[in-house]
């Protein structure tokens, strides 16, 4: 079975001991990503629309690298730290998703690793093999 890997060279990704994203044939699997930036700090804290947009261009990112890209995503799971934040969260999601429409589910958490974060967006792509 081959394996690619995509790795965003972040500290946590060796020490946790996983990747932004792994391809194993045509199913690529997004790894939870959160809006932070190239040196690790949380993006636009307090705005919940804005994280949600940074995380999924991260996700984008991620596809593109292993030949996918948003137009694959069957499947997407967003962890959020407060579910009135629903709307801001779904309108960012619904703007990048568009006709894709991929199944979801949107969940409240009690915390993410940083009290900045108020969302994470794990994804599941299947892509020409």
């Amino acid at each position: 079975m081959d394996r690619e890997r995509v790795s965003t060279g972040t500290e946590w990704e060796s020490t946790v001991g996983y990747s932004r994203a792994v391809r194993v044939g045509d199913r690529i699997e997004v790894a939870g990503t959160t809006a932070t930036d190239e040196s690790g700090a949380v993006v636009a804290p307090g705005d919940a629309f804005e994280q949600t947009r940074v995380a999924i261009e991260t996700i984008e990112s991620a596809l593109t690298e292993v030949d996918g890209g948003l137009a694959d995503v069957v499947r997407t799971r967003m962890f959020v730290t407060d579910v009135d934040d629903w709307q801001d969260v779904g309108r960012a999601h619904g703007e990048a998703f568009g006709d894709v429409r991929p199944a979801t589910t949107l969940v409240e958490v009690s915390g993410l690793v940083d009290p900045e974060m108020l969302v994470e967006v794990e994804a599941v792509a299947v892509v020409d093999d």
